[in-house]
């Protein structure tokens, strides 16, 4: 959520900022909101003067033994106009809060200006789009072999978007989530978190979710207004809600392996074939609560343990910066990676590296203490994957695979399978 006084202080510039997302600011309905409440407050303060001298006349009058009844009466006039106030004051409120709920994260000046992501902006490229001898397959036939990544099987038991793993394909899978894993722990000093896979309402308009993207959840039938995590940054980022973090603790960094799910509304059409876009799936994900001061390092260092994933799988990718029209709701500013598929002659993204400034943090209330003033202040929240799970699969297959149909494994995956260096 942005802070109200910047929309306050400057309500066009505003509007003239996030119109770099796409995004078209009602500016007279705030207006006409704001001045309603400032209105309705001054009314208020007003009020609650008038009673309190009405209780001194009260007071002066029963000491001087005068009848106080229509001084009395006068104040319970007064009592139900400050009710009625108050009524209204909170109507106007409310109807603010809608407006501030839906309105997005202001971009950073260094994301490029655009619509759509063929605008994205190229920042680097890591490795050679692998070159193969032979017509590269993509990772559906290369995974129908032995039905080892069967997708009719999980359409029958499920639905569209889903998939079944057998085998040495189900290991690879799991191989590559605790290789994720340990290298976020072990090399990037990541905490390994565990998560409920099933959140409230206040976890989901916390990290932005809600009440915008709705129709991208699964909600769970039910009393407990619960929903199927969309992603890990929703449950891992509402660790810190709530709460004041002390200083000398940040900055907190958390890994998380969940599967994420997503009801995928308005994508209908697109990436049909595969595990590109699916319902259900896994992902590695980081973490960081950092000073408002130190965010935009940490973004850099977030996507660099990121792309350190892929450099040791040996995967060629690039990195992009998103458009201001591609830029997610909470972010100020998100790097892509990008990784390299033979099988459609094409970069894919397989992680989003975001900043949302304290975007979330202002929704969620979640603060650190600033030792040189001793006031809690807000933080700043950062995600990214480390990596999409099942992309990355895709990206082992499609760029390991051999012209005999069969699948190497790449070298740091071979301890975690057992030493099978082959599919």
């Amino acid at each position: 959520m942005l802070d109200p006084k910047l929309l306050r202080a400057d309500i066009d510039g505003i509007a003239q900022k996030l119109s770099i997302k796409g995004y078209q600011l009602d500016v007279g309905q705030f207006s006409e909101l704001e001045s309603a409440r400032k209105d309705l407050q001054s009314k208020t303060e007003q009020m609650q003067g008038l009673r309190k001298k009405q209780a001194a006349k009260i007071g002066m009058a029963a000491k001087a033994g005068e009848d106080i009844a229509p001084l009395k009466a006068e104040g319970e006039q007064i009592k139900k106009d400050l009710e009625v106030l108050a009524q209204d004051y909170k109507q106007v409120q409310d109807q603010l809060d809608q407006l501030l709920w839906g309105i997005p994260n202001i971009p950073d000046e260094s994301v490029p200006a655009g619509e759509t992501e063929d605008d994205n902006v190229e920042v680097r490229v890591w490795g050679e789009p692998t070159q193969l001898d032979f017509e590269p397959v993509d990772h559906v036939d290369l995974g129908g072999r032995d039905q080892l990544l069967d997708f009719e099987t999980a359409a029958k038991i499920t639905g569209s978007r889903f998939a079944l793993m057998r085998g040495k394909m189900a290991r690879l899978h799991r191989a590559l989530i605790q290789f994720m894993l340990d290298v976020q722990t072990e090399q990037h000093g990541y905490e390994e978190v565990y998560v409920p896979y099933l959140v409230n309402q206040d976890s989901l308009r916390g990290t932005g979710q809600l009440p915008k993207f709705e129709e991208d959840l699964f909600k769970v039938p039910g009393d407990n207004d619960f929903y199927l995590i969309p992603t890990a940054e929703v449950p891992v980022t509402n660790i810190v809600r709530g709460e004041i973090i002390d200083a000398a603790k940040l900055p907190l960094k958390f890994s998380a392996h969940t599967p994420c799910f997503r009801s995928e509304a308005g994508s209908y059409g697109r990436d049909t074939r595969g595990m590109i876009r699916q319902h259900q799936f896994e992902k590695v994900e980081l973490v960081q609560l950092v000073k408002p001061s130190e965010s935009m390092q940490a973004l850099e260092e977030l996507t660099g343990h990121a792309e350190a994933i892929l450099q040791k799988l040996q995967l060629p990718y690039r990195t992009v910066i998103l458009c201001g029209g591609d830029l997610g709701f909470s972010a100020v500013k998100t790097y892509d990676l990008e990784v390299w598929l033979p099988g459609q002659q094409k970069y894919r993204e397989i992680s989003s590296c975001s900043n949302m400034g304290d975007f979330q943090a202002r929704r969620m209330q979640a603060r650190w203490r600033n030792p040189e003033t001793g006031k809690p202040e807000l933080l700043h929240t950062l995600n990214g994957s480390g990596l999409a799970v099942g992309r990355t699969l895709v990206a082992v297959l499609e760029n390991y695979q051999n012209a005999d149909g069969s699948i190497s494994v790449p070298e740091v995956l071979v301890p975690y399978m057992g030493g099978v260096d082959k599919i």
